[in-house]
């Protein structure tokens, strides 16, 4: 995004005027405009602000949530580049992870019991968001074996605003690509499946962790997502002949095929996204590919 340009067209007869990008004038302003649309901007649902971490700890969390795979999140911001950011972060983020019963316990008076019991402690995710980063930073992210993103933040004008991911790593030991999608035949989903459906799970894990580095997977019970900073598309268990899909994807823009795509936005099912995608063999995968990318790109 540093090297981004944003021109606003048909303002001027001149034809485009330049949106010069810019810091915020404190680290305040980015923290209350993320809190307050928290939930848009990063999919994540804000459970304290500026939370304490009690006398012998003496730390503040900037902003604690959980996000919608029910990972607990701890987001740290700095207005421009800050070498203690992540260090910060991570002793934030040791500290969650000695005080489970506390951070459920916020999650059961904010969202309910259901909610707590569902909360993904194999998972917790650091996000620091800052006007930019070192690639010593980014090594740094690469080396450790938690679920970290930086996150790079713009105001452009006075009403714009933007996020970009500089560098994403999910948590646990990191498996080369083919190893992981080797593995995918390995998990519980192989019970419900049939072989070519396990095939076909296959093949569509590796579609979606092929469509950028920054893709991470997040294994859950009814589902697994795969996320870039926000999820784009979540699998559900093979079902005897077809497999299920759900998209970030707006179904009014898509022209709905039935037996493939169908809208399931006010609809309940397991994962996240408004548009279901059905399966049944290597075919419908590749009428899939450019669904995917949409709902890749709009993470």
């Amino acid at each position: 995004m540093v090297g981004l340009k944003l021109f606003r067209t048909g303002v001027t007869k001149a034809g485009v005027t330049e949106v010069a990008p810019r810091l915020a004038e404190f680290e305040a302003d980015v923290q209350g405009l993320v809190e307050a649309h928290m939930e848009t901007l990063l999919s994540v649902c804000l459970l304290a602000s500026e939370y304490g971490t009690g006398p012998v700890h003496g730390g503040r969390i900037d902003s604690l949530g959980l996000d919608e795979n029910g990972s607990p999140v701890v987001v740290e911001y700095k207005r421009g580049v800050d070498a203690g950011v992540i260090n910060q972060g991570l002793f934030y983020l040791a500290w969650l992870l000695d005080h489970r019963a506390e951070f459920e316990r916020l999650v059961r008076n904010r969202l309910g019991t259901i909610a707590a019991s569902q909360v993904l402690w194999n998972g917790p995710r650091l996000i620091c968001i800052a006007g930019d980063f070192t690639r010593y930073d980014v090594h740094a992210v690469r080396e450790h074996r938690r679920s970290i993103d930086l996150v790079r933040y713009r105001p452009f004008g006075s009403d714009l605003f933007g996020l970009e991911t500089v560098a994403s790593v999910s948590g646990g030991i990191h498996m080369a690509r083919r190893a992981q999608r080797q593995a995918v035949a390995r998990t519980a989903w192989d019970v419900q499946g049939t072989s070519m459906m396990e095939e076909l799970a296959g093949a569509v894990d590796e579609a979606l962790l092929g469509l950028g580095d920054g893709v991470n997977r997040v294994e859950r019970k009814q589902y697994r997502a795969y996320q870039r900073l926000r999820n784009f598309a979540c699998v559900c268990p093979p079902q005897r002949s077809k497999l299920l899909v759900y998209l970030k994807v707006n179904p009014a823009r898509v022209e709905l095929i039935p037996g493939f795509t169908r809208d399931v936005s006010g609809l309940g099912h397991h994962g996240t996204g408004d548009l279901e995608v059905q399966l049944r063999n290597s075919g419908d995968v590749e009428r899939a590919l450019h669904l995917f990318r949409t709902s890749y790109a709009e993470a």
